[in-house]
């Protein structure tokens, strides 16, 4: 598909009529402003130099109302214009974030927060005010460059010869201009990726940065890296700068020209003075078409790199496709029970080249060789140190990630073979880090499930042990989060995050250490509420705590993507050294 079809894809009707009607007027202001100096080199060669008043007034009323209807056009255009190009925009930046939501978690790792942040603000911007600039630019310049050009031929032929010369200068010094700005305007855009990236980490990360005293420090890497976005735009501007002088240059070496040639000829008859002031409107028109295409030609190179980057993000290959979008009969979905089997998977975040035999080289991977069986309904603990890849494990079970090697089974059935949004509506997840959205509390829990009755809010909230926290709140579950709920505390977040995730009553709940935050006593009445609330639901439960997991049906112990052990709290601490490591070091902490 082409960059236009591409991004025009799905424009709405109404922005497309708008689309088309801007040049029509632009036409019209067009053949107007062409009629206007024949009109004034008729009025000053017959009306005054005939001293014909009635004929000075008659012309002189057709000119105001050309000059009337070239203005109503122009407003209309410009009009028309505008609506169209934030249309325009407003489509873009509905189909970047569409697609960055379809992304993978593979996808997203290819792309920065704050390059993504650019792309969706700085690019499309720069990209709706050159389509604004085609449908109203692109049209005037060449109708103006076309209509002065055979008025002057029509005129006068031998002053005319004079774009002869003007138009390939105007040519080769944009051409000279326009290569040159092309590579520093892509360069610019990337220091504005690490601009907004190190905004994105500095404010996320606030209290941070508050509490280790490193404000100074943030600074003064802000500072550097502006500096390095305002160096790279100078650099690109100082060659775009050359533009204009350039122009006016040739426009006003032009104009010379011709008043000395034009004045020549007046003065031996051969020319009228209607004929001059007429002819150099013409020309003055043409010289400017010149200039704005030149404008457009800069700003299309401007563009071009963000187009580009744009382009990047529509285009990437998405690592996980949904079955779905194949069509009907192509796809699973429903998932019928939370039983789960890992068989013979292999896992990398970097693409890892398979081995011969067609098995994946497990000393590159990040998990290697996963055998394991769950039945549904059974609670699941996950033990080991960090970096074992507890968390990678479990990503796998909803497709965040998919596997390198092996497969993964949800109800019996291929994850890879689910509609993908059937799949996940099955899988809740709690993840490590508590992610909660500016609004009410009610609006986060209802991200569980948006027709939860205030009563169904109240028992999943009862069962994360959230509501009584929850009512000495001033609004209770209308109180206001601030962004990423920094009003709570972190055991308070987690709680919510577990209580949205009940509201789904998915047939897999995975708990990726979300409660950390909490004393063992809340960790241990959490529990127990899952296992009354959810009997019938895989919970999977990720923790450092020995604690947290000791009363679970199986566990299973990870050690560098490896599974090192499997069984009951009690098995398992008679016979796996690392389990009984970690058990014996948190009792001799907690005695302590």
């Amino acid at each position: 598909m082409s960059t236009i079809g591409m991004l025009t894809a799905g424009l709405e009707k109404r922005y497309r009529i708008f689309t088309a009607l801007a040049p029509v007027m632009m036409v019209g202001e067009v053949v107007m402003e062409t009629l206007i100096p024949l009109i004034m080199a008729a009025i000053i060669d017959t009306g005054i130099r005939g001293r014909d008043i009635p004929y000075v007034m008659k012309m002189g009323g057709i000119m105001a109302g050309a000059s009337c209807i070239s203005l109503a056009c122009g407003m209309l255009c410009a009009r028309f214009a505008a609506v169209a190009s934030q249309g325009f925009s407003r489509n873009l930046r509905r189909m970047l974030f569409a697609r960055v939501q379809d992304f993978s978690f593979a996808n997203i790792d290819r792309f920065s927060t704050g390059s993504l942040v650019t792309r969706l603000t700085t690019d499309v911007t720069n990209v709706q005010n050159v389509y604004a600039m085609i449908i109203r630019m692109c049209i005037r310049s060449p109708l103006m460059l076309i209509s002065g050009t055979v008025m002057s031929f029509y005129i006068n032929r031998r002053l005319a010869l004079l774009f002869v010369i003007a138009v390939p200068v105007l040519a080769l010094v944009l051409a000279r201009i326009v290569s040159a700005a092309y590579p520093r305007f892509r360069r610019m855009l990337a220091k504005y990726d690490t601009l907004n990236t190190i905004v994105q980490e500095n404010l996320t990360a606030v209290r941070v940065v508050k509490s280790f005293v490193r404000g100074s420090y943030e600074t003064e890497k802000f500072a550097a890296a502006a500096d390095d976005v305002r160096r790279m735009q100078a650099s690109a501007e100082r060659v775009v700068i050359l533009t204009m002088p350039m122009m006016q240059l040739v426009i006003y070496s032009c104009i010379v020209a011709v008043l000395w040639f034009g004045g020549g000829m007046i003065i031996g008859g051969t020319m009228q003075a209607g004929e001059l002031v007429s002819f150099i409107a013409y020309v003055t028109q043409v010289l400017m078409s010149l200039m704005m295409l030149s404008m457009v030609f800069v700003n299309l190179v401007l563009t071009r790199a963000s187009v580009q980057r744009i382009r990047e993000v529509l285009l990437e290959p998405l690592d996980i496709k949904n079955p779905a979008d194949d069509g009907p009969g192509n796809y699973v979905k429903e998932v019928l029970d939370g039983s789960i089997d890992f068989s013979g998977v292999f896992f990398s975040y970097r693409p890892v080249e398979a081995a011969s035999g067609g098995t994946a080289d497990p000393d590159a991977c990040v998990l290697s060789d996963i055998n394991l069986h769950i039945d549904s309904g059974q609670t699941v603990g996950i033990i080991g140190g960090t970096g074992s890849a507890k968390t990678t494990l479990v990503q796998l079970i909803p497709r965040l990630y998919d596997t390198l090697a092996g497969r993964v089974q949800v109800g019996g059935v291929d994850v890879r073979l689910y509609d993908l949004r059937s799949l996940r509506d099955a899988v809740a997840m709690v993840l490590q880090k508590n992610v909660l959205f500016s609004g009410s509390i009610r609006d986060n829990l209802r991200w569980g499930r948006a027709d939860a009755s205030d009563q169904e809010l109240e028992q999943a909230c009862r069962a994360a042990d959230a509501w009584e926290f929850i009512c000495t709140l001033p609004q209770g579950l209308d109180t206001e989060l601030g962004q990423g709920g920094v009003n709570l505390s972190g055991g308070q977040k987690q709680r919510l995050c577990i209580a949205r995730a009940l509201l789904k009553k998915p047939r897999i709940l995975i708990l990726d250490d979300s409660t950390s935050a909490v004393d063992t006593a809340t960790d241990s009445r959490i529990r127990n509420s899952l296992r009354k609330c959810l009997p019938e639901t895989t919970k999977l439960i990720i923790a450092q705590r020995i604690a947290s997991v000791q009363d679970a049906d199986v566990i299973f112990v990870l050690d560098n993507g490896r599974i090192n052990g499997s069984g009951t709290h009690r098995s398992l601490l008679a016979s796996n050294t690392i389990y009984r490591e970690v058990y014996d070091s948190q009792q001799k902490g907690d005695a302590e």
